[in-house]
Order: C-alpha cells, then structure tokens, then sequence
C-alpha cells in the first residue's frame, strides 16, 4: 500500500524531451511525445504515484518538478481479496514467506504483491500501480517481484532498454549442485541454511 501525496508535473517552456523521465519511471506514467524541437514530457495524472524518480534524474532544472496533491490518495491491494491458500502457494513456488517485506520503502510484503498477480497484474508496472511497490529507491523490489511472477507462470520483459529491471538475483535455492557440493568441504553451511529456510516456509502453511 503507498499512500499519493505528490504528483509529477512537466514545465513545457523548459523541458526538451530527453526521455530520462521516461526511462526511469518505475510505473510507465511519463511519456515524451512529438518530434525533434516539439518533444515535450507528458505525464498521466491517472497513475503518477509521485515518486520522484523523473525529478531526481531529470538534467533540466525546473523541466519537470513534484507538486502537493489537493487530496491524498491509497493505492494498495488487500491480500484478504484473494484465496489465503493460493497467496501462500504462489509465494511458497518463489521461496518467498508470505509476510516478507519486498519492498522496504513502502512496507509492501509479499502476500500484498502475490494478491496483485493473482489478480491480473503481468508485469512490474502494473503490479507498481495496483499496490504502489518500487515506488521507493526501486533497486531491491524488483528481484521479488519478478520471482513471484514466474511463480505464477509468467515471464514478463521490459518495454525496451533503460527501464529499471535489474533482474533475478540468484539466491540459496538456485546454487548449482555441484557449486554446494565443491564449498561445502570449506566451511560453507548451504544444505542447513536450506534446510533451515524451507522449515521457516513450512511453518507458513
């Protein structure tokens, strides 16, 4: 859940279409349109989060700033709209616990992101919009929630290069056999960390 206290507003006369807005937007809600002088920033108003991103990394002061919403608004999705069973069982496939935070900027766990895929969402973005994760620092959520989406069979993939998807980074669950078996004689604890990570996913069910 995020709350909105910000949206992002584009000064016409300054900005010069450079797309850095567009490509660090973690939700797909800035878009450059026209042609070379005329390209100008346009952002949708119906689901900026005010997250700053286009601010912070615009080169053109002034192009693009945050102003105060009149009325704050909720984004979120409630975990208790879907299934218990089918949240636990798609977050069990990613090796990820339920009440796990995914996203320490926000606070969203991952029984809150599960909920939004089961519910439709295909891809970082619109998961983004639907409960307001990678909205913060957007460098560590990613990983979560990619896995939660190929839990659930689906295999999304960027808009084009330059947008923020850092990938999957490989945790215990994807060493390699033979890697486990190689460091394993030199004081690395892989198979108890296994054993003790799948009981604390165990105890979730």
């Amino acid at each position: 859940m995020r709350v909105i206290n910000m949206y992002a507003e584009v000064n016409p006369e300054i900005c010069t279409g450079c797309k850095i807005c567009e490509k660090v937007c973690p939700i797909l809600s800035v878009k450059v349109f026209g042609e070379k002088k005329e390209k100008r920033a346009v952002v949708d108003l119906s689901t900026c989060v005010g997250c700053g991103a286009c601010v912070e990394r615009c080169d053109f002061e002034g192009a693009i700033i945050l102003k105060t919403l009149e009325k704050s608004k909720i984004i979120g999705v409630d975990p208790k709209s879907v299934d218990e069973k089918e949240i636990t069982e798609l977050c069990l496939e990613a090796k990820i616990h339920p009440e796990q935070i995914v996203c320490f900027c926000t606070g969203t766990r991952a029984n809150e992101v599960a909920a939004a895929t089961l519910l439709g969402a295909t891809s970082p973005e619109e998961i983004s919009r639907k409960t307001g994760v990678r909205t913060g620092c957007k460098v560590e959520c990613i990983e979560p929630i990619l896995r939660l989406l190929k839990a659930a069979g689906i295999e999304p993939t960027p808009v084009e290069k330059g947008w923020q998807w850092y990938g999957i980074t490989p945790t215990i669950w994807d060493i390699p056999e033979e890697v486990i078996q190689k460091y394993s004689a030199r004081g690395f604890y892989f198979e108890e960390d296994k054993a003790l990570l799948k009981k604390l996913l165990e105890n979730v069910k």
